[in-house]
């Protein structure tokens, strides 16, 4: 029999395969005293065999689909599998305590991890802890018989259902099996929703209910589109949704048809539809949308992906690729964002009891300013073969900006000295603390343009963590709060004559965006496969009917009556 429930649309699209739960198996067992050493002995070597076979595959699929650099973490994790000093300890443990291979697995591993993490002043033998820990999983889970889930071993259409999904996990997904995302956690706004997006992945997020109602190959419906889930469903279902399915691939096939043409509203206004992107990889998926532009490069994943600090010519290389492949078309990098979500394995950040209001983006980057600088030569070195710009992130002070200025500007003379190409650069910031949208007529005197970055502008206006379910209910995007701090950046900008861009998810919202037309946003920048759509809808917009829209939401009092003017002024 059929069951339903409903989570979040988080990435459009219907998804029909089996379930694949990508979920932690129990891996408890009991001590127990051995008679046949030799028997267990022999068992820790096939464990190992296993594991080691596994992670090979793991490690061909993520060269496949990261590259071989992000795939060098599995080349340590073979390296302990294949310890001689290891496996021998582990037989020894066996030999002298009369205990099961799991036990002496256990004891000889907790031994290591305490070992390596009490090395706190060597960052790289604390991230070895983190390896043997994952390879100690492995190997109990072919010890006890137990399928370990990964997202890079499946081999088959799923649809992927989790508790929650980490960058890392989204990183490692195969869109050619991987068919549909179902959680339990987790909203619009959160990575592995965006990154959903990116990979055109369907995905109905923050369901509740979904490891615990859905069964490792049952058939599973995702709707990305309404949020609904059928668990198993019957066979009328089945061909409603499979024509559904069939549909909305011929939306999009009408919607593709729009890929070289202008972004314009019905009464001939143009706007820029630029698209958000984590790495070179992104660029495929930019340029099959017609994108004109990409209003937002998250260089934080270049930090995020590898196991050092990124050096200056590697991120000159991952830059240069970007803006060559745009051919003129503006690209938009923003500075390293690391801190709050988004931690580095080889770089310990202090711990801190709100990492969101505490040590992250530009406040490391003007205190670790070598790291700064190096980040600045690169871009400002590739900057020579396109039209890159360059915005701060949280940025709350006049003092941040005009001190990340003047180390950019430093760096430039240096350059300069140096007889490095470079090219014209526009400098600004990213709006998503309050203050700065508050004082945004200040900060427009001194900037060559913002960029709403709305996910953030959201959940501190509101006080809201967009992660955390039990407060999901004030993340309002269409507040009037957050409505009139967005309308006074953009006028802000235009009386100085500067462009006003969005990079948050809201830029491609289709209840979010007849608001922004209205208001005169210049570019709205989004998850790639949105862009066509977006560009669809704003072709059936009149910008003076907009307008009219946009000043009755600003005067409005709630979220849901902003939403209901919406749909009623664009039936």
């Amino acid at each position: 029999m059929s069951n339903n429930f409903k989570g979040i649309a988080a990435s459009n699209g219907i998804a029909i395969a089996k379930a694949y739960l990508l979920v932690d198996p129990d891996l408890s067992f009991s001590k127990t005293t051995i008679k046949d050493v030799a028997a267990e002995q022999a068992r820790v070597d096939d464990a190992l065999k296993a594991a080691s076979a596994d992670v090979e595959i793991i490690k061909a699929r993520a060269e496949k689909n990261l590259g071989a650099d992000e795939a060098q973490v599995f080349e340590a994790h073979l390296m302990v599998l294949s310890d001689p000093e290891m496996s021998g300890a582990f037989k020894q443990k066996i030999a002298d305590d009369q205990v099961n291979a799991e036990q002496a697995v256990k004891e000889v591993t907790d031994m290591y991890i305490g070992m390596f993490e009490a090395m706190t002043d060597n960052a790289y033998m604390q991230e070895r802890a983190a390896d043997i820990r994952d390879v100690t999983k492995r190997i109990l889970s072919h010890l006890l018989n137990v399928a370990l889930p990964n997202p890079a071993l499946i081999d088959e259409e799923v649809v992927l259902v989790s508790k929650d999904l980490t960058p890392s996990d989204t990183s490692q997904l195969d869109r050619q099996f991987v068919k549909g995302i179902l959680t339990d956690l987790g909203g619009r706004t959160a990575h592995a929703s965006i990154m959903a997006r990116t990979l055109e992945i369907p995905a109905v997020v923050g369901s509740e209910v979904a490891t615990q109602e859905v069964a490792a190959g049952v058939t599973v419906i995702v709707d990305g589109l309404t949020g609904d889930v059928i668990v198993d469903p019957d066979a009328d279902t089945l061909a409603v949704y499979q024509q559904k399915a069939a549909d909305y691939l011929a939306q999009r096939a009408e919607w593709a048809l729009l890929k070289d043409q202008q972004s314009v509203s019905a009464d001939g206004k143009n706007f820029v539809l630029g698209a958000n992107i984590g790495s070179p990889k992104d660029m495929d998926a930019v340029l099959e949308n017609g994108s004109e532009g990409v209003g937002l490069y998250r260089t934080e994943f270049l930090y995020m992906e590898s196991d050092h600090l990124p050096t200056e010519d590697e991120q000159f290389e991952a830059y240069k690729a970007v803006v060559e492949k745009m051919a003129g078309k503006p690209v938009t990098v923003r500075t390293m964002d690391i801190g709050g979500d988004k931690n580095l394995s080889y770089w310990k950040l202090p711990e801190e009891e709100n990492p969101f209001l505490g040590y992250r983006a530009i406040r490391i980057s003007l205190d670790q300013t070598e790291i700064f600088r190096t980040q600045l030569r690169a871009l400002l070195r590739a900057s020579a073969y396109g039209n890159l710009w360059i915005m701060f992130p949280m940025i709350a002070t006049l003092a941040e900006f005009r001190s990340a200025k003047k180390v950019y500007s430093e760096e430039r003379a240096k350059l300069e000295e140096a007889g490095v190409a470079m090219g014209d650069i526009k400098l600004g910031i990213m709006i998503e603390i309050p203050a700065a949208a508050v004082l945004a007529d200040k900060f427009a005197k001194e900037v060559d343009f913002f960029s709403i970055g709305t996910n953030d502008l959201i959940g501190y206006t509101m006080a809201a963590d967009r992660g955390n379910d039990k407060v999901a209910y004030l993340y309002q995007p269409y507040n009037p709060s957050i409505l009139r701090l967005i309308n006074n950046v953009i006028a802000s900008a235009h009386n100085e004559g500067k462009f006003v861009a969005m990079c948050g998810e809201m830029a491609g919202d289709p209840i979010a965006v007849p608001i922004l037309m209205g208001m005169g946003l210049d570019e709205f920048s989004m998850s790639a496969p949105s862009v066509l759509q977006t560009r669809s809808l704003m072709k059936k917009l009149n910008t003076a009917d907009m307008k009219l829209l946009a000043e009755k939401a600003l005067d409005a009092e709630t979220n849901d009556e902003v939403v209901a003017l919406v749909e009623s002024a664009t039936k």
